[in-house]
C-alpha cells in the first residue's frame, strides 16, 4: 500500500471516474492528497464478513468479486466491481457505520485507489460525488433484485444453461468454479451437466465444457424446459 500516486495514476483515476474532475478545487485536492493506493495481487480478500469498513475503494485496474458466505462455506457471488464502479456493500456500511456483511476477494492484479473513510464522509458533501455514489448504489440494487428473482424463481438449470452461453463455444472451467458463481454446490452442478451431455446440449472433459447445442441450452434457460 502507497499513499503516494503518480501522475499516470491520475490520469487512469480521472479516465475512470470522469465525476472527480466536477468536484471543487479543494475537494479534489483533499481527495487525492489522503487517498491510499494500493496495487493487490489476484485472489487477495480486501474485506470479510463483521469486518470494520475503513474506506471507499475506487478500482483502476482489475476487478473485485462480492460475494455473500454462510457459515457452511457456500458462496452466493453478488456482483463484481470492475473500473469506473464502486462497491455499493463498502457505501452502505460507512454511510451506515456498520462492519461488512460480504466478502470481497480480487479476481485479477488490481489496482485501487482507497478514499479514507473521514474523507469520505467529507466527500458526501459535494453534490457531484453525492449524485455518483447514489446513482450507482440505485443501478447495483437493481441488479441484486435481479438476482434475487433468478435465485428465488428461477431453477438452478436454467441458471447454468444461462451461464455456459455467452463465452464462447469451449469453456475451460470446472464444475466448481461453475457451482460458486451459481451459488451452489459441485456435486449438484456435476449432475446437471452430466443430464446436459446426456440431452447432447455438452460435451464435457477435464476442466472443459462444449457447447454442441446452443440452440437447445437457450431454450431450457429461457422456458426451463429440456426437450425429450
Amino acid at each position: 500500500m502507497s499513499p503516494s500516486l503518480s501522475p499516470t495514476d491520475t490520469t487512469q483515476l480521472d479516465a475512470r471516474y470522469p465525476v472527480l474532475a466536477d468536484l471543487s478545487a479543494p475537494a479534489r485536492t483533499r481527495l487525492l492528497h489522503s487517498a491510499q493506493w494500493m496495487r493487490v495481487p489476484a485472489g487477495a480478500m480486501l474485506f470479510d464478513d463483521r469486518q470494520a469498513c475503513e474506506g471507499f475503494p475506487f478500482v483502476v485496474e482489475g476487478s473485485v468479486r462480492v460475494s455473500k458466505c454462510a457459515p457452511s462455506g457456500r458462496e452466493l457471488p453478488l456482483y463484481r466491481v470492475g473500473p469506473g464502479e464502486t462497491c455499493i456493500i463498502s457505501s452502505s456500511c460507512l454511510l451506515g457505520h456498520e462492519d461488512y456483511n460480504a466478502r470481497g476477494v480480487t479476481e485479477s492484479d488490481t489496482l485501487l485507489m482507497l478514499l479514507p473513510k473521514a474523507v469520505f464522509d467529507e466527500m458526501m458533501g459535494e453534490r457531484p460525488f453525492r449524485d455518483f455514489v447514489f446513482h450507482l448504489f440505485a443501478e447495483r440494487i437493481a441488479d441484486l433484485m435481479q438476482l434475487i428473482e433468478e435465485v428465488a424463481f428461477r431453477k438452478l438449470d436454467q441458471r447454468l444453461a444461462a451461464l455456459l452461453l455467452g463465452k464462447g463455444r469451449v469453456l475451460h472451467v470446472t464444475h466448481q468454479q461453475l457451482a460458486d458463481e451459481l451459488g451452489s454446490v459441485r456435486e449438484i452442478v456435476s449432475r446437471l451437466l452430466k443430464g446436459f451431455a446426456e440431452q447432447g446440449f455438452v460435451r464435457l472433459a477435464r476442466e472443459q465444457v462444449e457447447i454442441v447445442d446452443a440452440a437447445g441450452l437457450r431454450q431450457l434457460a429461457a422456458l426451463g424446459s429440456i426437450r425429450s
